[in-house]
């Protein structure tokens, strides 16, 4: 989705942890045709993925864990309704600033003359 959505130039670095989705040959060669860096944290090493830990603790306990879901797809469509419409573009992040994820990348887009979102 975010290849997509975005024109990310080359040297993009994606963290992830060791999952089998993220480890997948395919998905590997998807991030090298599009000059995308995987790096994937140590076995057993926690700290290495703290940013996605820190927003999977987030998720659970702003929504997730105060909701009840009849079916994974309206799980879906609230989670992604949190992200799109709350996450990025209203909650505050301390890491930037207080500034929601939408205006930080915008700013930080403009102070580097880099495209941000694509049309």
């Amino acid at each position: 989705m975010a290849l997509q959505h975005r024109t990310p130039g080359k040297g993009l670095l994606h963290h992830s942890d060791r999952g089998s989705r993220y480890a997948a040959r395919r998905y590997q060669r998807l991030l090298n045709a599009h000059g995308i860096t995987s790096r994937m944290s140590r076995i057993g090493t926690c700290r290495d993925n703290v940013c996605g830990e820190s927003f999977f603790g987030t998720l659970k306990r702003e929504l997730v864990s105060q909701r009840h879901y009849a079916t994974r797809e309206e799980a879906r469509q609230d989670i992604f309704e949190y992200l799109e419409v709350f996450y990025n573009r209203k909650r505050r992040h301390s890491a930037l600033g207080y500034d929601a994820q939408a205006e930080f990348e915008a700013r930080t887009a403009v102070a580097y003359g880099i495209g941000g979102r694509s049309e």
